[in-house]
């Protein structure tokens, strides 16, 4: 096992930098996720910890000892794919007992250790077929058997299960939670998926264009987002972001967002005091499972026409027009209602998120100031 020092790590591609002077601690041990949008330097930062990229700058340690005069073989990793990488010349077992047999580990250990992963990973019925009999599934969860059989210092998993089928992918994130909670070893794991990172991460490190967002345990960065990025970026479906001017007495005396083309009004009593000058103008960012039917008019409550619903079992997704943008409510008693009607919505003030406009940093969350949060934010 090792715990992983990265230190100004920077990239530049054809004089473009791609990662700028990323810092992270991982411990050891950790199931640590790195998560961002498509080209934001997630895989690059992962191949760089591998050596099978080197920086422009900067250092990466294993345990205190720096690792860039060292080999890939040499920093003692298992890597796992987006592509699966299996020897097309070697049945399942033998792709799977590769690294096994090239440390010259016996092979009663190396059968044994074959066959348990291979339980583990449902594919024991699978051991004698050839890497062109496999469905693409089957050929991921080989890769990553391939992987977790050895005994490196840390395994490091490239969006590992971004080809596999709905809910083979829920399955298979159970498994190497199940992997990481038996070997006990440091997993760097990186996808764009947000529900990957919140289920398997202990800690997620956010990265936007190169640069890290925010370092945090996923319940924190659900509730105290830094960035107005990160706050869009975790959670499903997206904070709902309306930008106006913050008024300390509305209308109704209560607190309330104003915009050109409306006027959402929060509970006083709810929301507490941010610290915005009347009149200043902020971006709101409210969750849609924040958002609720009204039952009272007179609630702190605005009305909306709904232009679209998405029933998704239990629950369902109410679509609006508020400030002349889209925003989303996650509603239980969705059968009661229907596209076109008007329906009141009233949000808790105490769920509201003002950011900064200037430079999108998180100002205000869940009734409380965040600046003790900011050593997080690297923006």
């Amino acid at each position: 096992m090792a715990a992983i020092s990265i230190k100004k790590l920077t990239k530049r591609f054809n004089s473009e930098d791609v990662l700028h002077e990323v810092g992270l601690d991982i411990e050891d041990g950790e199931f640590f996720v790195f998560v961002g949008p498509s080209g934001c330097g997630k895989s690059t930062l992962l191949r760089l910890i591998a050596g099978l990229v080197a920086p422009t700058s900067g250092d990466i340690e294993f345990d205190g000892e720096s690792v860039l005069g060292l080999e890939p073989r040499d920093r003692n990793v298992a890597m796992v794919f987006q592509s699966y990488a299996l020897y097309p010349h070697k049945t399942v077992y033998d792709n799977i007992a590769f690294g096994l047999k090239a440390r010259k580990t016996a092979k009663n250990e190396i059968d044994k250790r074959v066959n348990e992963i291979a339980r583990t990973l449902g594919i024991s019925e699978l051991l004698d077929r050839w890497p062109r009999e496999l469905s693409g599934g089957e050929s991921q969860r080989v890769a990553i058997g391939r992987a977790v059989v050895r005994d490196p210092r840390v395994y490091l998993l490239d969006e590992p299960l971004s080809n596999l089928d709905a809910q083979l992918r829920i399955d298979m994130r159970g498994e190497l939670a199940k992997i990481h909670d038996r070997v006990k070893t440091t997993f760097v794991y990186v996808t764009h998926d947000q529900v990957e990172a919140m289920t398997l991460g202990d800690r997620i490190a956010v990265i936007k264009k190169g640069r890290v967002q925010q370092v945090d345990t996923p319940a924190a960065l659900y509730d105290y987002p830094a960035t107005r990025f990160v706050a869009e970026f975790i959670g499903s479906p997206s904070m709902n972001v309306i930008e106006g001017e913050f008024r300390a007495a509305g209308e109704d005396g209560n607190p309330a967002i104003a915009g050109e083309d409306g006027t959402l009004p929060l509970k006083a009593d709810e929301l507490g005091d941010p610290g915005i000058e009347d009149g200043e103008r902020v971006h709101a960012g409210i969750r849609p499972e924040a958002i609720k039917i009204a039952e009272d008019t007179s609630d702190a409550s605005v009305s909306v026409e709904i232009t679209r619903l998405e029933p998704v079992g239990h629950e369902g997704f109410l679509y609006f027009k508020l400030f002349d943008e889209e925003m989303v409510a996650r509603v239980d008693d969705w059968q009661k209602l229907e596209d076109k009607e008007e329906v009141e919505i009233t949000v808790p003030g105490d769920r509201v998120y003002l950011f900064s406009p200037e430079d999108g940093r998180c100002l205000w969350a869940k009734g409380e100031k965040i600046e003790a949060r900011k050593e997080n934010y690297q923006a």
